[in-house]
């Protein structure tokens, strides 16, 4: 199941703020319109519902962080304040804002108090449980929208359909060239038989040329001896 866990904080806080403007007993003060949220600030907030988002942003760190109380919650949502040329110094948020927070989200119902045992604060109750948890629900079928979803889908399959190509495909050997063999030819007994050329070759070789069947036979006949007369 999807929890505040799974989600984006910014989205769930302001999918749970439209919520708690729908319960009567979180209503911001005559003075939310000028204060600041603590002394580390220059000015108010801008927006004009930030009382109900500052509402379910405590609610969140209630059930985060409970059992909390107003001290911790201070510290969590102060800040730093620039001093010109001094160093910076924190400084915790409003204390009085938290507790009106604090009260309303109590007298709701989706928080209760706990001084039993060694922690003392506040704890979120199963209905602020239920708020919480139905809204994360709403936020991350937005975020996986339909469109976001198709595109998985058709990743997985394009993936799917690669690896089944890659299978498919045949395993071709390479043909394996005759290796030359490196360094002079041998000589002795163990160098291989080779013809001894023919005087054409020798000839050939030696650029010259082979005389011609005619003039074979004229110099046959020049060179033959004389007959001597009776």
């Amino acid at each position: 199941m999807v929890s505040i866990y799974d989600v984006d904080p910014t989205e769930l806080i302001k999918k749970a703020a439209e919520k708690l403007k729908e319960n009567e007993n979180i209503k911001p003060p005559v003075w939310a319109d000028f204060v600041k949220t603590g002394r580390h600030k220059e000015r108010p907030p801008v927006e004009k519902d930030w009382w109900y988002t500052r509402a379910a942003a405590v609610l969140r760190s209630v059930y985060k962080l409970g059992p909390i109380g107003v001290s911790k919650l201070r510290s969590k949502y102060g800040g730093v304040e620039r001093r010109g040329m001094q160093p910076e110094h924190f400084f915790k948020g409003s204390g009085s804002i938290i507790r009106k927070v604090l009260q309303q989200l109590e007298k709701a119902g989706y928080i209760q108090k706990v001084e039993k045992g060694v922690k003392k604060g506040r704890v979120i109750t199963p209905k602020g449980k239920s708020l919480l948890d139905k809204t994360a629900v709403i936020v991350a079928g937005k975020q996986l929208s339909p469109t976001k979803l198709e595109r998985k889908k058709k990743e997985k399959k394009v993936e799917e359909i690669e690896e089944d190509a890659d299978e498919e495909k045949p395993m071709v050997k390479k043909e394996e060239k005759p290796k030359k063999k490196r360094g002079r030819p041998k000589k002795g007994k163990d160098a291989p038989a080779v013809d001894e050329p023919t005087g054409e070759t020798k000839n050939l070789a030696a650029g010259k040329k082979e005389p011609a069947a005619e003039e074979l036979v004229e110099e046959t006949e020049d060179n033959a001896p004389e007959e001597q007369n009776g």
